[in-house]
């Protein structure tokens, strides 16, 4: 069976979140909710950056690409969960759980590669004010971000083709509510070993690289914040940093905990409970956390509100 590259399992079964009636209504809704909160509030980020000219800015031009992400991010898992309570059906086909798995990393690696680019343009605003707007032009920016997704892609491609050279022979079940790589790599019966090694070398270097780049542009925001003489300028600079700090934690935190840890110490419990929080939870709260301290974000969330409403009298 080594020789072959074709899987013998044409679909798997995902367990969900729980086995109970009761609970399984509960989590529908819940899901539903928070699904329904992170587009709206999300697509409300967009709309507003879009249509105000006073947020056509490099630090709302990547806040809007991260909106997106994270609206594609809980829409490659969400609605699959919510379809199969509807439908009472738990299957996915073989080709379906690829895909998935293939969209999870690539928008995985677009909301890190945004959140490290996002640290860079609060440390030039920062650190060197006077010449912000010559270092981030807008060509900048789209290379940036076009870059961002061109790696991604990348990164998402190779860990599909490998997980796609792998054999499922007889079990199928994945205690999960989304085809996850970790659960995925346990199911198989071939040799493992060239995945987990690319996750831990590979991987780990597409997810540390910009997290170290936050880091230093974090600290050296520090250094340039404490030199600042009054109180207040400091409260204001240390303000601008603090929300995307606070994303930065969670997402971090939650990813770390999930895929960098050695598969003896993973457990299915664990490793739900973690992704809940970086697949649905942290999308739904980061339109929140930015819009939070942002009188200039808000008020053209109020715009965008009210223009609506008015527009449906």
């Amino acid at each position: 069976m080594g020789g072959r590259n074709q899987s013998s399992v044409s679909e798997f079964l995902l367990l969900g979140l729980s086995r109970q009636p009761q609970q399984q209504q509960l989590l529908f809704l819940l899901f539903l909710t928070m699904y329904l909160a992170t587009v709206l509030g999300n697509l409300l980020i967009v709309l507003a950056i879009s249509t105000d000219s006073r947020l056509h800015t490099p630090m709302y031009f990547f806040l809007s690409n991260l909106s997106f992400v994270d609206i594609c991010f809980s829409s490659t898992t969400v609605p699959k969960v919510l379809a199969n309570h509807i439908l009472g059906s738990q299957a996915v086909s073989f080709s379906g759980c690829l895909t998935q798995m293939y969209f999870l990393f690539e928008l995985t690696d677009m909301d890190n590669f945004l959140l490290a680019v996002m640290a860079y343009d609060r440390f030039v605003a920062i650190c060197h004010p006077l010449r912000y707007t010559t270092k981030m032009t807008r060509q900048l920016c789209v290379l940036l971000v076009a870059g961002s997704w061109v790696v991604a892609n990348l990164n998402a491609l190779l860990h599909t083709l490998l997980m796609a050279r792998l054999s499922f022979c007889a079990d199928n079940v994945i205690p999960h509510f989304f085809c996850d790589v970790s659960p995925l790599l346990r199911l198989s019966c071939s040799d493992t070993h060239l995945n987990e090694m690319m996750i831990l070398t590979e991987g780990a270097l597409i997810m540390i690289t910009p997290f170290v780049c936050i880091l230093a542009s974090y600290l050296c925001i520090t250094c340039a914040v404490l030199r600042i003489p009054s109180t207040r300028g400091r409260c204001k600079a240390f303000s601008t940093c603090g929300s995307h700090l606070a994303v930065v934690a969670l997402f971090y935190g939650t990813i770390i905990a999930v895929y960098f840890n050695p598969a003896s110490s993973h457990s299915a419990e664990k490793d739900t409970a973690a992704t809940v929080l970086y697949t649905v939870v942290t999308p739904m709260l980061n339109p929140c956390i930015y819009s939070l301290r942002n009188r200039d974000l808000k008020a053209a969330l109020r715009k965008v509100v009210s223009r609506n409403i008015f527009s449906y009298r």
